[in-house]
C-alpha cells in the first residue's frame, strides 16, 4: 500500500512542487533487448515514445555471452527481422564469425549463429536509436505506474517526475531487486557495476500480481595473454554464411576464430571439494536457475560420470583483450574459479579480468498476461524480456518486438499482433509462456515446437511476410525485396517439375548409390531420393531463372526452399492437416467471465489451474499442464450448452 500512497502524493503535488512532467503515447521501461526492440518498433510505427534507462551508456549492452542465434535462437532471429526489428542487421553488421548449427541433422533443426563484437553491437543499436525522430531517452529510474481506473495513465521516476503515457512495457531485466552472488560475497546490481532497480516489484505485487525469484550467471572474463593457445582447438565459422537479415547487402563477414578447451578431473575435484562455497548449494539462493544452462559446479556435480566438459574461448570484440568461456558459468568464490581454471589445458596461467558470478532477480509468471503480452490486470500494461522468466537475448527481442507492437495497437484501438504456434517460433515462445507455469528460467529449443518442420530458417519470410505487412510493421522496400526471392523460390520449383533423361543424370545417381532411371523422369520425382539433391540437377533446368536482383546466398536459399518442399512433402502435408484438425480449438475463445471454480465437473487440478491461468481459447488451455483431455472434452460441453 505505501508505494501507492506515495505516487499518490507525487502525482497529487506535481505540478506545485514543479516536478518535470514529460507526456508520451508508449513508455518502455529497460534499454536491454526487449526493451530496444519495444522502442524501436513502437517509434516505427508513428507513436511517441520514450525509453527509460538506467544509464543510456548501457543500452543494449551484451551482459553475457557476445553471440546472437543458436539453435532455435537462429529462427528467432530471422522472425525479428521479417517482423521489422533491429537484431538481425546489426548483428549482421556486428558479426565476426557466422556459423549454420545442426547441418548434419534434417532442415527444420538448421539454426544460424554469430559471434559478434559486442562493443560494435551496442553502439550501431544506439546509433539506430538516436535516428528516431520520436523517441526520447530519459536516464532514470522507474518505481512505480501510474493507473486510472486499471489503465495505465504514466509511470513515476525515482527523482520525482511522472511520465505520462498511454502504454507501459516493462523490459527490466535482471534488475528488479537483483543480487549478485560471487561465493558468500553479495552485492545489490543489475549487473556488475551497475545498480539494481527497486520499487517496481513492490508496487506491482500491491496491486496483487504474483512474483517469484529466479536466478541466472555468467563465466568469469579472461586475460587473453594469460591463454596458452597452443594447446587450444580452433574453431572457425562458415566460409559461405547465412546473414540473419534479408536487409543485409554484400555479405562478407570475416571469420574470426574461436578455441576450444575440455575440463580436467583435477579442475573437477577442487570443484566438488569446494561446492559448498557455491551460494547455489550453500542455500544463499532462492531463485530458480536455467535448466539448459547449468553452472559449471551443476555439471560436474549432476553429470559426475563425465570426465570432462567442452569450453569455448570466445573473443568479446574484435581484437579483445578479454575472452569470455562459454561453458563456465559459476558463482564459486574467485579464488577457487582460478584455481578450477588453472587445471585446464591452455589455462594453467590464465588471470581473470572479472570472476563469475550468479544473479537473483525478480519476475512476473507470464501466466498473467494475455497472448499480446499485455497483463491481464492493468489495461495498456504490458510485459516482456526476462521480466517474463526468459533467458537469452533472442527470447528478449522478440519479446519486446511483439509488446511493443501491441503497446502501439492497444491505443490506435487496433487489431493486436498475436502468432500462432504454427507460423512461428515466436508464438510457441509466447503460447508457452501464458499456459504454461513458468517457474524457471525459459529457454527456447526447436524440440518446444511441434510444427517446426514448418518453421525452418530459411522459410520465415513467407511464413511472416503477409502478417508483418498488414501489421504495419515494414516499408514497401522491404516487402518487395521479399517477393522476388519467394518468386525465385516459385520459379525453381516450377522448373523442377521438367524432366530429365536418363544420360543427364544417372552417372550423378551411380555416384550417389541411387538406381539408375530407364526413362525420363520428372525432376522432383528424382529430388525425393534420399541422396541426390538439387546440385545433382542439370543446370539446364535453371537457364531461363534471372538472379541477378537477389543477394547471392538467398538466391542458394531460394533453391534451398524449393528442394525442401519437396523433400520433406509427405511430412509437411501430415503437419498442416494435423494444424486444420485444431483450428476449432485455437479460434474457439472462451468467455472472460467464466467461472472455472464451479464446473465440479472438471478435475479439480484442471479447475485450479484455468482458474490461475484463465486461457482465452480452447486452444490455450489444451496446453496447459495439469489440464486433461478430459477436462478440455468437458469444459466443450459445458460452453457448447451455454450457447443454446
Amino acid at each position: 500500500m505505501i508505494f501507492s500512497i506515495i505516487s499518490s502524493v507525487l502525482f497529487a503535488l506535481e505540478n506545485r512542487f514543479h516536478v518535470k512532467h514529460f507526456d508520451f503515447d508508449v513508455v518502455v521501461v529497460g534499454g536491454g533487448h526487449a526493451g530496444v526492440e519495444a522502442v524501436h518498433i513502437a517509434s516505427t510505427l508513428g507513436s511517441r515514445t520514450a525509453l527509460i534507462s538506467l544509464d543510456k551508456a548501457a543500452i543494449a549492452r551484451m551482459s553475457c555471452n557476445p553471440a546472437i542465434g543458436g539453435l532455435a535462437k537462429g529462427q528467432i532471429v530471422r522472425e525479428i527481422d521479417v517482423l521489422g526489428g533491429l537484431m538481425p542487421r546489426i548483428s549482421d553488421q556486428a558479426g565476426i564469425q557466422f556459423k549454420m548449427l545442426n547441418k548434419s541433422k534434417g532442415r527444420s533443426v538448421w539454426s544460424p549463429r554469430a559471434q559478434v563484437d559486442k562493443r560494435l553491437y551496442e553502439k550501431n543499436i544506439q546509433l539506430s536509436l538516436a535516428a528516431l525522430t520520436n523517441l526520447t531517452i530519459i536516464q532514470g529510474e522507474c518505481v512505480d505506474i501510474a493507473t486510472e481506473d486499471d489503465r495505465v495513465s504514466g509511470i513515476l521516476l525515482r527523482d520525482g517526475s511522472f511520465v505520462s503515457c498511454k502504454s507501459v512495457v516493462l523490459t527490466c531485466g535482471t534488475f528488479l531487486n537483483g543480487l549478485i552472488h560471487i561465493g558468500d560475497r553479495k552485492i545489490r546490481a543489475g549487473r556488475m557495476g551497475e545498480p539494481s532497480s527497486d520499487g517496481i516489484t513492490e508496487a506491482l505485487v500491491e496491486r496483487g500480481f504474483k512474483a517469484g525469484r529466479l536466478k541466472t550467471g555468467t563465466p568469469p572474463r579472461l586475460v587473453k595473454d594469460s591463454i596458452n593457445w597452443e594447446k587450444t582447438k580452433m574453431a572457425l565459422g562458415d566460409e559461405s554464411p547465412a546473414p540473419f537479415s534479408y536487409r543485409t547487402k554484400g555479405f562478407s563477414p570475416i571469420n574470426e576464430p574461436c578455441h576450444q578447451t575440455k575440463t580436467s578431473t583435477a579442475c573437477h575435484d577442487i570443484i566438488l571439494s569446494n561446492i559448498q562455497m557455491s551460494p547455489m548449494y550453500s542455500g544463499d539462493v532462492f531463485g530458480t536457475g536455467p535448466r539448459y544452462c547449468p553452472s559449471i559446479e551443476d555439471k560436474v556435480h549432476r553429470f559426475s560420470h563425465h570426465d570432462s566438459h567442452t569450453l569455448f574461448l570466445e573473443p568479446e570484440w574484435l581484437g579483445s583483450d578479454q575472452i569470455y568461456i562459454n561453458g563456465f558459468s559459476t558463482s564459486l568464490p574467485e579464488s577457487v574459479q582460478i584455481r578450477a581454471l588453472r587445471e585446464t589445458p591452455g589455462l594453467e596461467s590464465v588471470e581473470f579480468f572479472r570472476p563469475g558470478y550468479a544473479i537473483e532477480y525478480d519476475f512476473f509468471p507470464p501466466s498473467q498476461l494475455k497472448a499480446t503480452l499485455e497483463s491481464k490486470q492493468i489495461s495498456g500494461l504490458f510485459f516482456a524480456g526476462q521480466i517474463n522468466g526468459t533467458s537469452g537475448y533472442e527470447e528478449a527481442a522478440v519479446q519486446g518486438l511483439v509488446a511493443g507492437t501491441n503497446a502501439v495497437k492497444h491505443i490506435e484501438n487496433k487489431y493486436p499482433l498475436v502468432l500462432r504456434r504454427d507460423t512461428s517460433y515466436t508464438g510457441v515462445l509466447i503460447d508457452d509462456l501464458i499456459t504454461k507455469d513458468t517457474m524457471e528460467p525459459y529457454r527456447m529449443f526447436t524440440s518446444r515446437a511441434e510444427y517446426r518442420l514448418l518453421l525452418r530458417f530459411s522459410n520465415t519470410d513467407r511464413r511472416l511476410i503477409e502478417t508483418s505487412k498488414s501489421a504495419g510493421l515494414i516499408d514497401d522496400a522491404y516487402y518487395d525485396e521479399i517477393q522476388k526471392k519467394l518468386e525465385l523460390t516459385s520459379q525453381v520449383s516450377q522448373a523442377l517439375s521438367s524432366s530429365i533423361a536418363p544420360d543427364e543424370i544417372n552417372p550423378r545417381l551411380l555416384q550417389a548409390g541411387e538406381a539408375e532411371i530407364k526413362q525420363k523422369t520428372p525432376a522432383n520425382k528424382l529430388l525425393m531420393r534420399p541422396s541426390v539433391t538439387i546440385t545433382d540437377l542439370p543446370t539446364r533446368l535453371f537457364e531461363n531463372i534471372s538472379i541477378s536482383e537477389i543477394e547471392p546466398y538467398f538466391v542458394w536459399e531460394a533453391y534451398l526452399e524449393a528442394e525442401t518442399e519437396i523433400k520433406y512433402d509427405g511430412y509437411i502435408q501430415r503437419q498442416l492437416r494435423q494444424i486444420d484438425r485444431l483450428k476449432h480449438q485455437e479460434s474457439f475463445i472462451l468467455p472472460v467471465s467464466i467461472d472455472y471454480l464451479s464446473i465440479n465437473s472438471l478435475s479439480l487440478e484442471g479447475r485450479e489451474k484455468l482458474n490461475n491461468i484463465r486461457p482465452e481459447t480452447l486452444g490455450q488451455a489444451m496446453r496447459i499442464s495439469g489440464v486433461s483431455p478430459a477436462d478440455i472434452s468437458i469444459l466443450s460441453v459445458v460452453l457448447a450448452k451455454s450457447k443454446r
